[in-house]
């Protein structure tokens, strides 16, 4: 199973470096970039709300929930505070923001830690999804790899305008996504045979910072570019990941269960059986 965890992990992280990929060979407007990060942006808070935040209250109740959460939101923003002040504010950003080392020296450290903070959330709550018995929430590593395609395009673009070599871009996106895979084994690995409320306050500890990360460094580059569209393309993100997770939910008493559903979790659950219901 914590290989299984991996492989989601590494999957979800593989985007980054896809769209690293598409950032640094396509040319692409600046308004695409933004709505594609505008898209991600919603698909991610809608599995905050209805998958991580959710299950944590279920198996947890509220308040180890929301103590996790305010805690990982403080955690990622004080963390995010002294790479900022680094010149890692603008790691995300497409403009030609970025500073160069000449500008700031430092700063490729910065960028590179601060990519890294905004990763390992994520994969983490991939590895912890798993620790209910019902394999992996493909919500969730669905919304995490939606929002890391326009992540990884959006800031290897601007790495590229600040004169950042295709050695340091592409470095550090693949060693990310290989930690990605990592952080997922840890989640499941580390909290597998621990308290229920534990594991509650390590999910919403994760989508606390997933959420810090949102607001301070996603949803900037999408509203600055894409203006008065941002919303639109942000709620239609929201409604794809919330059909996904109704899509995903067990079926009610009585009724049959979808089989492209019962294949993935089949798949996800290794030699588990779906409960008939």
């Amino acid at each position: 199973m914590w290989l299984i965890a991996g492989l989601w992990g590494w999957l979800a992280g593989g985007a980054l470096l896809i769209g690293a990929l598409l950032g640094w060979f396509v040319k692409l407007p600046l308004r695409l970039t933004a709505a594609i990060m505008a898209f991600g942006s919603g698909v991610l808070l809608s599995a905050l709300s209805f998958d991580l935040l959710d299950d944590a209250q279920k198996h947890g109740g509220l308040a180890a929930t929301g103590a996790g959460f305010l805690f990982g939101a403080a955690l990622f923003t004080g963390i995010n505070y002294l790479l900022e002040r680094r010149g890692a504010k603008h790691r995300k950003r497409s403009s030609g923001k970025q500073p160069t080392e000449s500008e700031q020296a430092g700063s490729g450290m910065a960028i590179a830690v601060g990519a890294l903070l905004d990763g390992i959330p994520e994969s983490i709550a991939i590895g912890t999804s798993m620790l209910a018995g019902k394999g992996v929430s493909l919500v969730a590593v669905a919304a995490i790899f939606l929002s890391n395609l326009p992540e990884g395009l959006s800031s290897s673009t601007g790495m590229k305008k600040a004169k950042r070599s295709s050695l340091y871009v592409f470095g550090l996106w693949a060693a990310i996504a290989f930690v990605s895979g990592l952080a997922s084994v840890l989640g499941f690995v580390a909290f597998r045979n621990v308290a229920p409320g534990v594991v509650s306050a390590v999910t919403a500890t994760a989508a606390g910072a997933i959420l810090a990360m949102l607001i301070d460094t996603m949803i900037p580059e999408a509203f600055e570019e894409s203006n008065a569209s941002a919303g639109l393309i942000a709620v239609a993100g929201f409604l794809c990941a919330f059909a996904l997770s109704k899509a995903e939910s067990p079926a009610p008493c009585g009724a049959v269960e979808r089989p492209v559903l019962q294949s993935w979790r089949h798949a996800s659950w290794g030699s588990r059986s779906v409960p008939k219901t």
